[in-house]
């Protein structure tokens, strides 16, 4: 059996700002995975190359915040297939009222949807006619707001399954 593909997931790291920086044991998890998911307001192009100089692919949305050049480089959703699951990505999933249901109808053929916008970190799963969907909020690993932690997330891909875990920095 093959081994398990590992997704490193942020979003919202809203940088440069000051002195803020991707804490290290983000960027060892990045440098360390698979694949690497940005979720929206990356904020620079200049952040994304370094996201992009970390080495595995980079996957990203554009978010509200975003200077208008990412735009030229990322779109406002997309969706990504890592072996034989389909993972969305957007940035603004709307509001958490009927959420799950809507990106369920957003991203008819995924998996799962990874989404960002409100730093707040998230998991839901839903099965309905014996097909489960997951929606994933990293949270931020750079503005916690109202959170008590700065977090990132991490999938790991095996066949037709997909799991999310959150990681507190």
């Amino acid at each position: 059996m093959a081994e398990p593909t590992t997704i490193a997931i942020v979003s919202d790291t809203h940088l440069p700002r000051g002195s803020r920086r991707i804490p290290e044991p983000c960027l060892d998890r990045l440098r360390a995975a698979d694949l690497i998911l940005h979720a929206g307001d990356i904020a620079s192009t200049a952040v994304l190359d370094e996201l992009e100089a970390l080495g595995p692919p980079v996957h990203a949305v554009l978010g509200n915040v975003d200077e208008p050049a990412l735009a030229q480089r990322l779109p406002e959703r997309r969706v990504v297939e890592v072996g034989q699951v389909r993972v969305g990505l957007v940035h603004d999933a709307g509001p958490a009222a009927g959420r799950l249901r809507r990106q369920r109808r957003a991203f008819p053929n995924c998996d799962a949807v990874v989404f960002g916008h409100s730093h707040v970190p998230l998991h839901e799963t839903s099965v309905e006619a014996g097909f489960a969907f997951q929606l994933f909020n990293p949270g931020s690993p750079t503005d916690r707001r109202r959170q008590p932690h700065h977090t990132m997330g991490i999938a790991r891909v095996a066949g037709e399954e997909i799991g999310f875990e959150h990681l507190r920095l």
